[in-house]
């Protein structure tokens, strides 16, 4: 039986569930599964460039999950840092049609590493670029679900990410938390993960307050948990900061499905996510029947 201690904020409010001794989530049951990994978990801090050791434990992890039966998906940032670097180039660029150029040598290039891995298990990857026209548009959005699901009747694990060469500022999702949130609730997966540089969530910014409690389990996204996106924010390298996990968490526990954030330091989580052994903030699904994502991305997003 699994017990709980609740976590309560200054003002005795509740929070979250903090789980303790023998707990299960069941992640190992999940059908379909997206995976969202960032910049930051790619890359060579020291140098930018590609990670390789890195990129394959993660594609050995989505085999490992494709051969237990799952549909495994891949929300996967890079393109810019890696195309970046292939110019030569030694600076983030700032240009947008700069960004432009990288995606399109940086995109080739990630989905060439990841197909040449893939193949080595026995597996075939696709690729899918979106802009926040694919959502909002209704005949593209059918499309693109579509093609999802086509790829996975095949067995392909698509791999996903925003169509940085063509998006401009007004297309663009802004961060792949939402991007993968999203793609969780065209496809109906009912497991999402973000692979980040933090652990989770927590009651307050541990690098400053000590006494600051992780949150290992939130039921509810309630006010108090959007405030401590406020003052927890990680060193989080990428676009992407607690706030827009938390935005990623209402998009995918309104529709249905649990969501992980965790240290993808270590990409072999993921297995241990599946044998419920594992350091993590879980949020729990909490399907709203009147949520949709083309009006949330519309109201939300712009």
């Amino acid at each position: 039986m699994i017990k709980y201690k609740k976590v309560y904020d200054k003002e005795e409010r509740y929070l979250a569930y903090w789980m303790k001794g023998q707990e299960s989530f069941a992640f190992n049951r999940k059908k379909r599964v997206v995976v969202k990994i960032g910049s930051s978990s790619l890359i060579h801090e020291e140098t930018g460039n590609l990670n390789l050791t890195k990129v394959e434990y993660l594609v050995r992890e989505l085999c490992d999950m494709r051969n237990r039966g799952m549909d495994v998906c891949l929300v996967s940032s890079g393109a810019i840092a890696v195309g970046r670097q292939s110019i030569g180039l030694r600076e983030r660029p700032k240009d947008i049609s700069l960004k432009q150029a990288c995606a399109a040598v940086g995109q080739a290039r990630l989905m060439m590493t990841y197909q040449k891995i893939f193949s080595e298990y026995n597996q075939v990857a696709g690729q899918i670029l979106m802009t926040k026209n694919t959502m909002i548009n209704p005949v593209s959005r059918e499309n693109a679900k579509n093609t999802f699901e086509e790829l996975f009747g095949l067995g392909v694990i698509p791999i996903v990410n925003e169509n940085d060469t063509v998006s401009t500022y007004e297309m663009q999702f802004g961060d792949n938390d939402t991007i993968s949130a999203i793609v969780s609730s065209l496809i109906g997966a009912d497991l999402l993960i973000l692979l980040s540089d933090i652990d989770g969530l927590y009651t307050d910014d541990p690098r400053t307050n000590l006494n600051a409690e992780f949150v290992r389990v939130i039921e509810k996204l309630e006010s108090s948990v959007y405030d401590m996106a406020k003052h927890t924010t990680g060193s989080d390298a990428g676009t992407g900061g607690m706030a827009t996990k938390l935005t990623a968490a209402k998009i995918a526990t309104f529709s249905g499905a649990d969501m992980v954030i965790a240290n993808g330091k270590d990409v072999r989580i993921l297995h241990h996510m599946l044998d419920d052994t594992f350091t993590g903030t879980v949020f729990l699904a909490d399907k709203k029947e009147n949520f949709r994502i083309a009006d949330f991305i519309m109201e939300t997003i712009g």
